[in-house]
């Protein structure tokens, strides 16, 4: 398997997608502007602010201070009305997929062109909803999400700044492989691109996948809830292919995540030495002891168990998938408590893909029911996010140097932490984009 075939594969996909130019909303191209705020919430410092101005050049920010004359040259853009917070970020998304739904064989159906052009769908839903970066954790279809973020980079469609894995790191008929359609080994090559059964293979498919364009790694550690013939108590991959994954990707500057249900499987992650594990729905007290003397992040995606629960039984989604949904939402809701108490850091993450994108702010008020406060659920999505993603100096704050993406609400989250369902306005690289 040779990258120079797999590059064949993506081009004509990155071709698909620049067609798409059509889709692109119109946006206002900044060079200097004045944005006056009417409430900001300053995520470093955890207060709201009243009276601040944003300078912004191009794509970033230049100062905030309080408000006065518009300097010269600059346009005044007025969002006086409204409470203004940094551009939100999703840790745990699936723009380049099919989507989840009854017929398990979607994903096979689902020609790389087509999920190419799904993907630019789903990332301008996901845009327009606030979500002015993402990072894409894994496709069926791979690479599908390189070339999504690259046409999103090049200018080509409109969508969240991408951080994208490329493909899952999976053990043969494991969690991140599409189980139950067909002999997995007849899938096509561009499904099984991280199928690894050695810590040797596993370490070759993390070089691969680097080479292709990753930011960062996503292994399987543990069964899925979604994935036909796994449990997501079982451990799946070794303790040894995660170490081999996580040495390989540190090497390169690169960053591993772990999905991992299980107690087990999250502490073979945490000891092999990823740096989040995604989901950890049957976390124990060890393994958040763990967690938080390593500093490993969690990304608990506590909202999307409900929607499997009521949309999977209406639309007679396998019933291994209900069970298995069943037997995690709530306990992974007491682990992600107690991991608020704990002060194990946590980043916002949701699984969309698995329910409607655009809908990501709704797992706000579940982070909030469940034991953190209205700031602290916001700073997961802003400045936590882009400490997991080590672009704190770029992203995730309203602050002299960071790219200028804001949102902006026409209620005070604090008080109404559901408000961020409702974004009114979007700024992403400077241009308003809604």
């Amino acid at each position: 398997m040779k990258g120079a075939g797999l590059q064949s594969v993506t081009q004509p996909i990155f071709l698909v997608l620049a067609a798409a130019l059509s889709l692109a909303p119109s946006a206002l191209l900044a060079n200097d502007i004045y944005l006056e705020a009417g409430r900001l919430v300053d995520v470093q410092a955890g207060n709201l602010l009243t009276g601040q101005c944003i300078s912004i050049t191009d794509d970033k920010i230049t100062a905030i201070a309080s408000c006065g004359p518009t300097p010269k040259g600059a346009e005044r853009v007025d969002w006086s009305g409204f409470t203004v917070l940094p551009g939100l970020i999703d840790l745990h998304t699936h723009l380049a997929d099919a989507g989840q739904s009854a017929d398990l064989g979607l994903p096979l159906k689902t020609s790389p062109a087509a999920t190419a052009l799904i993907g630019a769908h789903n990332a301008r839903l996901t845009l327009e909803a606030g979500f002015t970066t993402v990072r894409d954790v894994g496709t069926y279809r791979g690479l599908t999400d390189i070339a999504l973020r690259d046409a999103i980079n090049a200018g080509h469609v409109p969508g969240p700044r991408m951080f994208v894995a490329g493909a899952y790191i999976t053990i043969p008929k494991g969690g991140g492989e599409l189980n139950g359609v067909i002999p997995n080994d007849q899938l096509p090559s561009d499904m099984r691109l991280g199928v690894a059964s050695t810590p040797d293979e596993a370490a070759a498919k993390t070089a691969f996948l680097i080479e292709q364009g990753a930011d960062f790694i996503k292994t399987i550690a543990t069964g899925a809830v979604l994935a036909i013939g796994t449990e997501p108590g079982e451990p799946e991959m070794t303790e040894d292919q995660l170490r081999a994954v996580v040495e390989t990707a540190r090497a390169k500057g690169v960053f591993v995540t772990a999905h991992a249900h299980g107690a087990v499987g999250i502490k073979n992650a945490i000891r092999a030495g990823v740096r989040s594990i995604e989901h950890a729905s049957l976390i124990d007290d060890d393994a958040l002891a763990m967690a938080k003397a390593s500093g490993t992040w969690l990304v608990m995606d506590i909202y999307n168990g409900d929607y499997i629960d009521d949309i999977g039984t209406k639309e007679g989604w396998p019933e291994e998938y209900l069970r298995k949904n069943r037997e995690t939402t709530d306990v992974q809701r007491v682990g992600f408590m107690k991991a608020v108490k704990r002060g194990v850091k946590l980043a916002y993450g949701t699984d969309s893909g698995v329910y409607p994108h655009g809908q990501n702010a709704k797992q706000f008020a579940y982070m909030v029911r469940y034991g953190m406060t209205p700031m602290q659920a916001i700073q997961s999505a802003t400045i936590r996010a882009a400490e997991l993603l080590g672009k704190e100096k770029m992203l995730g704050a309203i602050a002299a140097g960071r790219f200028a993406d804001l949102v902006a609400v026409k209620e005070n989250p604090l008080t109404n932490i559901t408000a961020l369902e409702h974004i009114t306005l979007v700024m992403k690289d400077g241009k308003i984009i809604r």
